[in-house]
């Protein structure tokens, strides 16, 4: 029988102050209890004193001395098969086009095992972070031949089934922005036939977007699946398939399974029309994800000032009640050649970004990278709750401030039976 006990533990998601003891048995919460003040037990564990494997250990209560617990991390927006590229594909302007452009050049010469040994790494790298669940995009670069654009398919599919018992991931398909032959259309769903969960791609990219986004709808009914895009990407006010995507998604029935990313142009745009498109998103139930490390990089590279960047309406987008996420999105690659899958470091962005820097904000953040983007994921029984899986992150710190603040260098990561992550005096340990 496995046993976890935590003492002295702070659930920021439920209310700043208070302290908590918490028990699960079995990789299930069983109980999760207020107390009164800071408990001491002799036969207690200082959390820095933890080791990985926990056996000896089993059952005997863990102090956290006040440290914050929060469900893991929910990334619901990266690029897995882009990851740590940067030394192969380089970006010299900063921009977007650049980025695509470089990328399309070298993508026929990564190997499967190229793929899947970079996807494993950031996998990793983003569970020692606190992060317990994944949805990544991946490139289907039909233009250079089926076996390449397959070839990202089945390295993604085989990372997967490896790291099955560490994470949870979801895959989306890039469809083509172009070529958009029948031959191409039947290997779309060959790849969702294959294990591939979600249908995405760039409308706002496409010629005739109208026209794209009917054909990812009209697979999307077909194998009933969610909807998942990359959603005016861009400066130019004028680049706008939100609307459109808003009335498809009312008109097919498929409220609450579509969820738009980026958003940039809806920041470009006046305020009055802003909010029209934010309102009918509302009635659509579009979920919405803003990737504030990718876009502050790569937007506004044009612009002498005052210079754009590229944030959506994060403020509106949360007032209005549309459910919206931060997520890490592109790690080390062309189009972001910084970051390691830490969404606390997303999460810190934003709020600078967006000026989010209240009591209330700070809380919003903290929904933004796990609660919020596990209801968008579609996950289940999400959550420290008696009964909920046990999936959790102690981070050190004892505050909102302090955690946005230190972005707690010191994290441990544990699921269902074991700890994947420790830190401790003399180093960090683990079972990844």
């Amino acid at each position: 029988m496995s046993e976890v006990h935590l003492i002295n533990a702070r659930l920021p998601l439920r209310d700043e102050l208070d302290l908590y003891e918490l028990k699960a048995v079995n990789g299930v919460w069983v109980s999760v209890q207020k107390q009164e003040r800071m408990v001491y037990m002799s036969e207690s564990i200082p959390i820095q004193d933890i080791t990985p494997r926990y056996e000896h250990e089993e059952g005997r209560p863990v102090d956290l001395a006040g440290r914050i617990v929060l469900p893991g991390f929910v990334d619901a927006h990266t690029h897995l098969d882009k990851a740590f590229t940067i030394q192969n594909v380089k970006n010299r302007s900063g921009t977007l086009f650049e980025a695509i452009k470089n990328y399309n050049k070298v993508i026929s010469s990564f190997t499967k095992e190229d793929i899947k040994r970079r996807i494993e790494q950031a996998v990793l790298q983003s569970v020692k972070n606190g992060t317990v669940a994944i949805r990544s995009h991946l490139n289907f670069p039909y233009e250079y031949g089926e076996s390449i654009a397959f070839r990202t398919i089945y390295a993604a599919l085989g990372a997967r089934e490896s790291l099955r018992d560490i994470v949870d991931i979801q895959y989306v398909l890039m469809v083509p922005s172009r070529e958009h032959s029948a031959e191409m259309w039947r290997a779309v769903e060959e790849a969702i036939k294959a294990g591939i969960d979600i249908i995405g791609g760039a409308p706002h990219v496409v010629h005739e977007h109208e026209r794209f986004t009917d054909e990812l709808f009209k697979i999307a009914v077909k194998y009933n699946i969610p909807i998942d895009l990359h959603t005016d990407e861009r400066d130019d006010p004028h680049i706008q398939t939100i609307s459109y995507l808003a009335e498809k998604t009312i008109a097919e029935g498929y409220q609450g399974k579509v969820t738009a990313g980026h958003l940039c142009t809806l920041s470009a745009i006046e305020p009055e029309k802003a909010n029209t498109i934010i309102n009918r998103m509302l009635e659509a139930e579009l979920s919405a994800i803003t990737l504030p490390a990718s876009n502050l990089y790569l937007q506004g590279r044009e612009d002498e000032g005052p210079v754009r960047r590229g944030i959506t309406r994060v403020k509106e987008l949360l007032h209005s009640g549309i459910k919206t996420a931060v997520a890490s999105d592109n790690i080390q690659d062309p189009f972001h050649p910084f970051g390691n899958g830490d969404l606390l470091q997303a999460g810190l962005l934003t709020a600078y970004a967006a000026h989010m820097g209240s009591e209330d904000e700070l809380q919003s953040l903290l929904q933004m990278i796990t609660s919020l983007p596990a209801s968008i994921l579609g996950l289940s029984q999400y959550g420290i709750e008696a009964g909920h899986p046990v999936r959790f992150v102690v981070c050190d710190a004892q505050t909102h401030i302090e955690l946005f603040s230190n972005l707690s260098p010191n994290r441990w990561v544990y699921r269902d039976f074991q700890w994947l992550h420790v830190s401790r005096k003399n180093g960090e340990w683990g079972n990844i």
